[in-house]
């Protein structure tokens, strides 16, 4: 697979893409309004998984969203995703009708779907969310973007070459306290920022699981889709049975986001909310880091990623309590931030009027979610475009590539090339042989 994205193509969509990308503002609706059919917004679910229901909750939420279609290698996931949907449907009370598919291609093929919710696992973005657009359907796929950076390029052309709107997951975009730490920083609350640590997580480790009898309900084979390592088997931790009779929904988050061979650890995983973050707040989004040492490297206690303008980023706790978080250190103070916290060396930078909520609204639980339906209503980009979800996966890879070389590895976020380093470049993790019958 080759990617055919120029640096110039690259900077043309970036510049479309994140032109008048701001600070989202707080989501209110009006509760019971009757959406215009020219405003409803038919959903399709590929990935019906622990996420994907998630993710179904999340937009369930959404004033004019329907739900008509879902997607998934498992019968089982299929059967209990259409039970829910049609159990939703009731309670709307709108005709109750889900179907459901075990290949992707049959739900793009439907007219009446307007965009599509994508939680599969990650070597599997790419492939539906470039063959959605082709489809002239909107994406919201699940964070990281891709499994490689040169799959993160080809999905910025698809998304920009059909005029689709894609909403990458990164839902703490939408979060007010890290929307209040993205402004905070931006206005120079603490001074010019010299280091950033950002806590996420250790990178995937060789895949290590025993190989288990593959269930009667799943599609094994069309799971791996362009996967081409013949080491990799089914164990149920990669992709976690569950029941219907009795019910029993899954006991973990699948495992395959922490092995090389399937995904891309927390590096990935956290890393592509809280290095997200720390793109944003100091203005990197569509671009990134120069220089990444791995953690070990000549004593280095922490992976560092160096910017050209001197901002230095550290894989570190970013308080003594733990936890996943982001604290930036600037020259006139300090701001940590995390889900549900946030904290400031100057605590009255943190003073803000909050707003009432008049009769007959209420807070969108869910403005990530209704940040992209109104994107997909309105074409224009929303808060988290792909170039954004390019840009932060393309870090994450990098990270992971210099901790498996063992050395620090540079990149011209300029070129999008690792320069004369071909080792870099040849890298499964920049370009990754698909399996035999799958291509972009």
């Amino acid at each position: 697979m080759k990617s055919k994205v120029s640096r110039r193509e690259f900077l043309g969509y970036s510049a479309f893409g994140l032109a008048g990308l701001t600070i989202l503002p707080g989501w209110a609706t009006a509760r019971g309004v009757r959406v215009a059919p020219s405003d409803r917004v038919v959903l399709g679910f590929i990935g019906l998984g622990q996420q994907g229901l998630s993710d179904f909750n999340s937009f369930s939420k959404c004033p004019g969203v329907q739900v008509v279609a879902g997607c998934d290698v498992d019968s089982i996931k299929r059967e209990r995703f259409k039970r829910r949907i049609e159990a939703w449907q009731r309670d709307q009370g709108i005709p109750s009708r889900c179907d459901v598919y075990e290949f992707y291609e049959d739900l793009l093929n439907r007219k009446d779907i307007d965009a599509v919710s994508i939680a599969t696992p990650d070597h599997w973005h790419a492939l539906t969310t470039i063959h959605a657009c082709r489809a002239k359907k909107d994406v919201y796929v699940q964070k990281p973007l891709a499994y490689t950076i040169t799959e993160g390029l080809d999905m910025v052309k698809a998304v920009r070459e059909n005029g689709r709107v894609l909403q990458i997951g990164s839902q703490q975009r939408s979060g007010k306290e890290f929307q209040q730490a993205i402004s905070l920083i931006r206005s120079k609350a603490i001074g010019h920022v010299e280091t950033i640590y950002a806590k996420v997580g250790d990178p995937p480790k060789p895949l290590d699981l025993p190989e288990h009898p593959i269930p009667a309900s799943l599609n094994w084979n069309q799971w791996l889709g362009p996967l081409n390592d013949a080491k990799i088997h089914y164990h149920p931790d990669l992709c976690p049975p569950v029941s219907l009779e009795p019910v029993e929904n899954e006991k973990i988050w699948a495992a395959w986001r922490w092995y090389r061979e399937t995904g891309n650890g927390y590096t990935a995983d956290w890393g592509a909310h809280m290095f997200d973050i720390a793109q944003a707040a100091i203005g990197m989004d569509g671009s990134g880091p120069s220089e990444y040492i791995p953690k070990g490297y000549e004593g280095a206690q922490y992976l560092t990623m160096k910017y050209a303008n001197g901002i230095v980023m550290t894989e570190q706790p970013f308080r003594k309590e733990g936890g996943n978080g982001i604290c930036f250190n600037g020259t006139k103070g300090w701001l940590r931030v995390a889900r549900g916290y946030i904290e400031c060396s100057d605590p009255s930078s943190l003073a803000r009027e909050e707003k009432k909520i008049g009769a007959g609204q209420y807070e969108v639980s869910s403005p990530h979610m209704q940040n992209f339906i109104d994107a997909v209503r309105s074409r224009k980009n929303p808060i988290a475009p792909v170039e954004v979800g390019c840009s932060t996966n393309t870090l994450c890879c990098i990270a992971n590539i210099a901790t498996e070389l063992q050395r620090p590895v540079k990149w011209d976020p300029a070129t999008l090339s690792f320069g004369d380093d071909r080792e870099a470049a040849n890298h499964r993790l920049y370009r990754y042989q698909y399996r035999a019958a799958y291509t972009i």
